[in-house]
């Protein structure tokens, strides 16, 4: 299932997206300790997986919470490389903004 964590207004749409049928494979969640900002948790779907998702007084910042990660390298799709994403192992972390 995705579960998508953010907002949208007129400057566009600022979102993480997280694969929780991926996450819940992750034994060690390397994205928690990544996230300069700890704007990740742990908690539980409604499978009783533990999974991470965003805190939810960062969902409506993550412009500015987000932005000091955006690394000035991109991957070959043209997506910027941020901490949380580079270290997921199951690829289960998405942005979009």
């Amino acid at each position: 299932m995705l579960s998508n964590y953010g907002y949208e207004d007129g400057s566009g749409s600022y979102y993480i997206t997280i694969d929780t049928d991926k996450c819940c494979e992750c034994e060690d969640k390397p994205c928690l300790d990544a996230c300069p900002h700890e704007i990740l948790q742990m908690e539980l779907d409604d499978y009783d997986d533990e999974v991470v998702c965003v805190r939810e007084e960062a969902r409506n910042r993550l412009r500015q919470i987000c932005a000091a990660c955006k690394s000035h390298d991109r991957m070959e799709s043209g997506d910027y490389v941020i901490p949380c994403m580079a270290v997921c192992p199951e690829g289960a972390m998405k942005h979009s903004w």
